[in-house]
């Protein structure tokens, strides 16, 4: 099972070019030989590349530098030396690419599938001395080294790429919702912080598909860095919707959904205007006179009648995903029928 890494620092350089040849004709028959020595290749550019395999940056954790190879040297009879093979880093689809300075300022961000970026270029190959000939230098020696590649340090970020974000407090029933409604296999138990890491999850409703996320649960202070932080909220930060689940068995409905309000607040990035629908959860065992009592004081605090749900009894979990289907764009795809209509001819 792969664990999950959501940011790495990794060392990246890019190959320096071959160096320039010294060589003079020696063919028999002519009686002058000139010179003939060749360019030095180019060296390797390091590319990044978004690829929809891979959903953890874990293999940066072991593997930190990256080098591509250099150009070869040039040689006699004009031959150029081969130029060093690109190295392509793949990286999952949502990863964004930052300078390792103090504001971590963004340099790339790889949000779809196929991307890439050529971020450091490899270094020109030397001229051969058969370039510096002319007319008053007949015998030049002269010829250059390659260029030298490029380095830096970076710093990979992953923003999970999903439709909707699961937010609550730690035992809000985030992980069994997640299980109930997706293919994912995310980790339950009766205790706080079962979810120490997103997990991502394809729903798939009435012929829509979407993405959903589990974030680890946000308690008071998380922003300053109590519980799990608020590390794991930069993977909402694509959502287009929250799905914000409460626990119905609890005392006050109202302070939990504040306190998540606050810590996504305290985050910033937007994530407070994000259109948010908000569910009671564990319909299941908890009496309907108390889950009503807590959706009036939620409804009178945001003025949205929260839904109710239970995820281990499947009660109003079509609801719900009926809402979200409602809400999130639905993605283009090709229509079938037009497939078979017969189009004009066309040279093209």
């Amino acid at each position: 099972m792969a664990h999950f890494l959501d940011q790495a620092k990794i060392h990246i350089a890019s190959g320096a070019g071959g160096g320039g040849a010294v060589s003079f004709r020696r063919e028999k028959y002519i009686e002058f030989g000139g010179p003939d020595g060749g360019d030095g290749g180019k060296g390797g550019d390091v590319i990044f590349e978004a690829v929809p395999a891979l959903n953890t940056l874990i293999d940066f954790r072991y593997t930190q530098h990256f080098k591509a190879p250099r150009g070869k040297g040039g040689a006699g009879r004009n031959q150029t030396g081969a130029g060093g093979k690109d190295l392509v880093i793949k990286v999952p689809v949502g990863t964004q690419i930052l300078a390792d300075d103090d504001d971590r300022s963004l340099i790339a961000d790889l949000t779809k599938e196929g991307q890439r970026i050529t971020l450091l270029r490899g270094g020109d190959g030397g001229r051969g001395n058969a370039s510096y000939k002319s007319s008053t230098n007949r015998a030049p020696r002269q010829h250059q080294p390659g260029w030298p590649g490029e380095e830096m340090a970076v710093w990979l970020r992953l923003k999970l790429l999903a439709d909707v974000g699961l937010v609550g407090l730690p035992n809000a029933g985030k992980s069994t919702f997640l299980n109930a409604v997706t293919n994912a296999k995310a980790k339950v138990g009766a205790y706080a912080f079962t979810t120490i890491h997103p997990k991502l999850g394809m729903v798939e409703h009435k012929r829509r598909s979407f993405v959903m996320a589990d974030i680890p649960g946000l308690i008071e202070g998380a922003a300053d860095g109590a519980g799990i932080g608020d590390r794991f909220l930069g993977h909402v930060e694509r959502c287009k919707v929250l799905l914000h689940l409460i626990d119905g068995d609890l005392d006050d409905a109202v302070e939990a959904y504040r306190t998540v309000r606050g810590e996504l607040e305290e985050y910033g990035h937007g994530l407070t205007e994000k259109r948010e629908i908000i569910v009671l959860s564990r319909a299941d065992i908890v009496p309907d006179e108390i889950l009503q009592d807590s959706a009036d004081k939620i409804e009178a605090e945001t003025g949205q009648r929260p839904m109710i749900a239970s995820a281990a009894s499947k009660e109003g979990l079509d609801a719900v995903l009926d809402k979200l289907i409602e809400i999130l764009p639905e993605k283009q795809t090709a229509d079938p029928e037009s497939e078979h209509e017969e189009k004009p001819w066309s040279p093209v």
